[in-house]
């Protein structure tokens, strides 16, 4: 922990910030714009995000065994970047994401199974112009659990929008990256302190096994349980 993070925590927590506001009763995995214009590390826009990938790859099993809603952000404009607004001058290398540009496919290594669910969007929010509260809404979702990139945009933007949604929020610190570690250090910080729980993979794998034991159906239970059983025994 840096050393303006150990003093900031400790006075934000004097004055009320980050309380921890918990998991809901079903959760939704979101995976913002792990999209091959930001995994390839060559792109303009791209980074190393090999470990967040792993672990967003783990999560989407867990999910998939449990029955559960996973959710992906792509972002990409037309030929004239016409729906891209102010934001594409702000950020010029946003026009490498033009519809049908090979930049803005789900990166192979959680590639979508068909079913689930793809959003385009041309802004940094998941929800801002898209379906995606509707969707969530008509599967009963009450939980956002949050990997993808990057921590300081399109993540971020999510994770507060999530909560003026009234969804729990839960971003995955080992699952969401940034192209610097400043930035992503301290929006994980400002996330954790305002708008969601910021807490690892590992917890989130936790809170699904004990949803397992009262809230999955009787195939889910047994299949996620199955899977959970076998991964421990590959680590012991």
């Amino acid at each position: 922990m840096a050393d303006w993070e150990q003093d900031t925590r400790a006075s934000y927590e004097s004055k009320g910030f980050a309380v921890s506001s918990g998991f809901g009763r079903k959760p939704a995995l979101l995976v913002v714009d792990f999209i091959v214009g930001f995994t390839d590390p060559s792109s303009p826009l791209g980074g190393d995000f090999s470990s967040q990938l792993a672990v967003t790859a783990q999560l989407q099993t867990a999910f998939r065994k449990s029955g559960l809603p996973i959710v992906y952000t792509t972002v990409e404009y037309k030929e004239d970047l016409s729906d891209g607004g102010v934001f594409v001058k702000k950020v010029p290398s946003l026009g490498i994401l033009r519809k049908g540009s090979p930049n803005c496919v789900v990166d192979d290594q959680i590639k979508p199974l068909p079913g689930e669910l793809v959003i385009s969007k041309n802004y940094a929010s998941s929800f801002f112009g898209t379906d995606l509260d509707s969707y969530l809404r008509s599967q009963g979702v009450d939980t956002l659990v949050i990997t993808g990139c990057t921590t300081s945009g399109c993540v971020r933007a999510s994770a507060v929008d999530s909560l003026q949604y009234a969804y729990y929020t839960i971003v995955v610190s080992d699952g969401v990256g940034d192209r610097a570690q400043g930035p992503h250090e301290a929006n994980l910080f400002d996330i954790d302190a305002k708008y969601g729980d910021v807490i690892d993979g590992n917890a989130v794998l936790e809170y699904l096994r004990g949803l397992a034991t009262s809230g999955f159906s009787d195939a889910a239970r047994t299949e996620f349980e199955t899977w959970w059983n076998e991964g421990r025994k590959a680590q012991a």
